[in-house]
């Protein structure tokens, strides 16, 4: 199922359940929360919680392509990427500056298990290509 049929099938929707942030710099520890995710006719829109502070995103379609943005990784909209041959509903990625080296990049995925939980995972990614789980939301149909 790609993003365009869950989004039809699932208009209204609402989601919840536990999302993991990965900070620390070795990527084996992790802060959790609360998540929720609203399912719209154009766009997917989550909460979660860092250190007390309610955090909000959202992944908007629109005819000029996909836009995100997230209250504490990404607070201007961007628009990102879409990755056609990978796995899941949808995958996209966006190129950001770090400093005066390379871009780096940050890859959104969302994916439904065969028993119908959702995955929202971020990922980051090194100019050198190596990746660190950033932001994992198992989510559960609630309504």
């Amino acid at each position: 199922m790609n993003v365009e049929s869950f989004i039809s099938a699932h208009q209204g929707s609402e989601w919840q359940g536990p999302a993991e942030l990965w900070i620390d710099p070795l990527g084996n520890e992790a802060s959790f929360s609360d998540a929720s995710l609203s399912v719209r006719s154009d766009a997917l829109s989550y909460t979660w919680v860092y250190k007390g502070r309610s955090q909000q995103g959202q992944i908007r379609f629109t005819e000029d392509g996909m836009h995100w943005r997230d209250s504490w990784h990404q607070p201007d909209s961007v628009q990102i990427e879409p990755i056609d041959d990978a796995l899941g509903m949808m995958t996209a990625r966006y190129a950001y500056p770090a400093g005066s080296g390379p871009d780096w990049h940050w890859r959104i995925k969302l994916s439904q298990r065969p028993d119908s939980t959702l995955v929202l995972a971020m990922t980051n990614i090194a100019p050198w290509g190596e990746e660190a789980r950033a932001v994992r939301m198992i989510l559960s149909r609630v309504d």
